[in-house]
């Protein structure tokens, strides 16, 4: 799966919904830091993709960037809040309290 994301990246064109694909696939292989630079990514092309922001965050929180992944989640809690996505602002509204709990 990972390789035919991956050619379909090769071929373009780029956008964020392939980029949160390739990091998914990605991170069920245990290669967090590969799957970042795609998350960062996804973000960037669309920076309302609330999803992108979840994933990017608890990413970040696996990985122990408490700090980056305070300020990724933070935006991803006002993207989805803006968007009326209110499932995930909630999902990420619980991953910012775990991280608090825990400095």
């Amino acid at each position: 799966m990972l390789n035919e994301l991956l050619k379909l990246l090769d071929k373009g064109p780029d956008n964020a919904l392939l980029r949160f694909s390739i990091a998914s696939a990605y991170l069920k292989e245990d290669q967090v830091e590969q799957a970042l630079v795609h998350l960062e990514k996804a973000v960037e092309i669309d920076p309302r993709y609330s999803a992108a922001w979840k994933l990017y965050g608890k990413t970040l929180l696996q990985k122990g960037e408490e700090e980056q992944a305070e300020e990724v989640l933070v935006k991803g809690i006002k993207v989805a809040s803006e968007r009326g996505d209110i499932q995930a602002s909630k999902e990420m509204e619980v991953f910012l309290r775990r991280l608090h709990k825990g400095i």
